[in-house]
């Protein structure tokens, strides 16, 4: 039996996104989604609660709540450094 291979159909899905204008902003919201779990998790694995991290932070809860949100994209470098920080870890951004 021989293996027929499939042709591929359009343009892959960084080009649709691309031809829409939307790549740009379709990747900040993912780095973003994974920021903000990541973080989440580090609170997870270390124990620290919502509380303890807003303070680590310094700022608010609700402030800390918007930063965990997957669906708020408009966080600062600033905040995702602070909150890096509070969890003993770094902020690598670098252009590939």
């Amino acid at each position: 039996m021989t293996k027929k291979s499939k042709a591929k159909v359009g343009s892959s899905f960084d080009s649709f996104l691309k031809e829409e204008n939307r790549y740009e902003a379709t990747q900040a919201v993912a780095i973003k989604r994974v920021l903000a779990w990541q973080i989440e998790q580090e609170m997870k694995s270390s124990a620290i609660t919502k509380k303890a991290m807003a303070e680590r932070m310094h700022t608010s809860r609700s402030q800390l709540d918007r930063l965990l949100d997957p669906e708020n994209d408009a966080v600062s470098l600033e905040t995702l450094t602070r909150a890096a920080h509070a969890v003993g870890r770094t902020l690598k951004v670098e252009l590939q």
